[in-house]
């Protein structure tokens, strides 16, 4: 399914469409899924969390903006978050029965945001070292969510031949982050 797919059901989703709804679930049930086991490392907790992400879909998808980025990247960050507050409540229930713990803020300090900020800047730079259809293909891969089937349909070359772009494009990526 492509980007103007899910953008149409995601509309229609607003729109409170159950039927575009259901074929939205269907399209990307598995790929959110995932997210969520990588997150919670839980077959049960991730579905929960799936099912919590889809509530919210569903509830916010008026909220959706057409950005040109990629509609999975929005749906794959609701999964993700809500994973990660599943993750967090778990973990602060178990907290909780010790006294003894002190309570840190989970956001990051100026320090952090500073570093990240940099590192962001450093990557940007050295995606921009790559051709620009193997940088396509990696922003495809890791921050929308595509498959490597996807990919490789998108820019007609063989599935072994994009499983290569995406490793050699990391490759340079992480040779180029040491660099600096």
């Amino acid at each position: 399914m492509d980007h103007a797919d899910l953008e149409d059901l995601i509309s229609r989703c607003a729109l409170r469409d159950r039927a575009a709804f259901e074929a939205l679930f269907d399209a990307t049930s598995a790929k959110l899924l995932a997210v969520c086991l990588r997150v919670l490392s839980n077959k049960t907790s991730a579905e929960d969390a799936m099912q919590d992400a889809y509530v919210k879909i569903w509830t916010h998808a008026g909220r959706y903006q057409t950005t040109g980025h990629s509609p999975m990247t929005w749906l794959i960050t609701i999964a993700r978050n809500t994973a990660i507050d599943q993750l967090r409540k778990r973990k602060f229930a178990s907290d909780v029965d010790d006294p003894t713990l002190a309570l840190a803020s989970a956001e990051p300090g100026p320090e952090a945001m500073a570093v990240a900020a940099s590192s962001a800047r450093r990557l940007s730079g050295c995606m921009d070292e790559l051709p620009a259809e193997r940088a396509a293909a990696v922003r495809g891969a890791y921050l929308d969510g595509r498959s490597y089937a996807e990919l490789a349909e998108e820019f007609k070359q063989p599935l072994n031949t994009m499983r290569t772009w995406l490793r050699r494009g990391l490759i340079a990526l992480r040779e180029c982050m040491s660099d600096g």
